[in-house]
């Protein structure tokens, strides 16, 4: 056996015994970054070591500092777990090691992941004509919307931004909600807008933008100078923004309407939470992740756009030695060289089924439920938010016992949650976001915290 099979053979080894681990183990890191840095740090080594040597040393030495994100207690941030065939193909894609920009170099991979974002469409309840752009993540998908969005705008107001730049351009303002995500910020930094450049709009104690209050902010902007930036699944309370009624105030003012919906976008997908989703199709562009609800591996964001024509017009770059078919990858996201990122999403689609995905979004929100009626029966814990969707915000009385336990949590190692702020108080998140999480990963992370909290 070669050097290389060897190695991936200890690779396989070690990543079914991780696997293996998730039920028991410790949710959250047992070591420190300093301590990590202490293990695997030093000068560069003189000499090398063979392949398989360096795999088993790695996986050895590892261990402590790996947080438990693919089992079934893992409730912070929002991430999800990796189903089989995503993860498996995963593998794949890194063996097959093709540059997936070009769809005359890569055809199979283009191929898949064009298929990839016509399921994704088609499930979702998008335009069929639309692009989808596979980035990093939601961060980098907010920011490749709002780049088109831009130069839309721009040419729109007859200002040609590909030509001229952004000195001297027209004003565009950023119009978004109270309890927008940060990337949204994020991205607007990107493109030069800063905070002078919004317009924040008042929200309900939901964290759902106010169609009055959108109304009043867009009477103070040129028409057709707005980008409105919406929200499906508030990352705290799981609201969804009233499309249906703030869109169409968008549009009357001319304003290019992007959907940030990183995990929430998915309800679309379930007949029984599709009304969340009500509206947000006549948005001009979307963001949203497959390694969140879909549970890819990391990482794999989606940029969806309306109008293909747009998103060409934002990326698409010169070279006398690129090769140019029609809508290939690089025509409409900002990287060149990049692996197929969307080949595990078809992996997962084709694996579920329309059906599979159905009931993968609606158990995360029955799960939510469960975890929530479970918490508001612990003396002395109050859930703070209603449960549309995946969210679950819960809080002691005191803000300073609320931090507490959420340290607490994590130190007995049963599950993660993370702390946040809501309404003023200190709370804790529980994000339902794995394929894995069954009832008794519930019932285990209640009774971890009953004993908390009682003790």
């Amino acid at each position: 056996m070669d050097e290389r099979a060897r190695a991936l053979d200890a690779a396989h080894r070690a990543a079914t015994d991780f696997l293996a681990s998730l039920p028991d183990r410790p949710v959250w890191p047992r070591a420190t970054l300093d301590e990590m840095v202490g293990v695997f740090g030093g000068a560069v080594p003189d000499q090398g070591m063979d392949a398989e040597a360096v795999v088993a040393e790695l996986a050895a030495k590892a261990d402590p500092g790996l947080v438990a994100i693919p089992g079934g207690r893992f409730y912070g941030f929002v991430i999800g777990g990796t189903l089989p065939a995503a993860l498996a193909v995963d593998w794949l894609v890194s063996a097959w090691d093709q540059n997936s920009g070009s769809s005359l170099v890569t055809p199979t991979t283009v191929a898949l992941e064009r298929i990839a974002g016509d399921w994704i469409l088609e499930l979702l309840g998008l335009p069929a004509s639309a692009s989808v752009g596979f980035v990093t993540g939601a961060q980098v998908s907010n920011f490749t919307c709002l780049a088109v969005a831009r130069r839309a705008t721009l040419a729109r107001l007859g200002w040609n931004l590909n030509e001229r730049g952004a000195r001297g351009a027209p004003e565009v303002r950023l119009v978004v909600g109270e309890h927008r995500h940060g990337s949204i910020d994020r991205a607007g930094r990107f493109l030069g807008l800063g905070s002078d450049d919004l317009d924040t709009v008042a929200a309900d104690g939901a964290g759902r933008m106010k169609p009055e209050a959108l109304e009043g902010a867009l009477a103070g902007i040129q028409p057709g100078h707005a980008i409105v930036c919406l929200q499906a699944g508030e990352v705290h309370t799981g609201a969804f923004d009233p499309f249906a009624e703030l869109i169409p105030l968008a549009r009357a003012h001319g304003a290019w309407v992007h959907v940030d919906g990183a995990f929430g976008l998915w309800a679309a997908a379930s007949p029984a939470l599709r009304p969340l989703m009500a509206g947000a199709e006549e948005a001009d562009s979307w963001t949203t992740d497959a390694h969140k609800t879909l549970n890819v591996p990391y990482d794999c964001g989606m940029a969806i756009v309306r109008d293909p024509a747009d998103s060409i017009a934002m990326f698409r770059t010169g070279g006398d030695y690129l090769v140019y078919t029609g809508l290939d990858p690089w025509d409409i996201s900002p990287e060149l060289s990049r692996r197929a990122r969307g080949v595990p999403v078809w992996a997962a689609l084709r694996s579920l089924g329309r059906s599979g995905v159905v009931e993968l979004v609606d158990r995360l929100h029955a799960n939510a439920a469960a975890m929530a009626a479970g918490l508001a029966d612990i003396p002395g814990v109050t859930v703070v938010n209603e449960v549309p969707y995946t969210q679950v915000m819960f809080r002691l009385d005191d803000d300073d016992a609320t931090r507490t336990l959420g340290a607490d949590i994590l130190e007995e190692g049963t599950a993660v949650v993370t702390g946040a702020e809501w309404d003023g108080h200190a709370v804790l998140r529980c994000s339902m976001s794995s394929w894995v999480t069954s009832p008794d990963d519930i019932e285990r992370t209640l009774a971890a915290i009953r004993r908390l909290v009682a003790a």
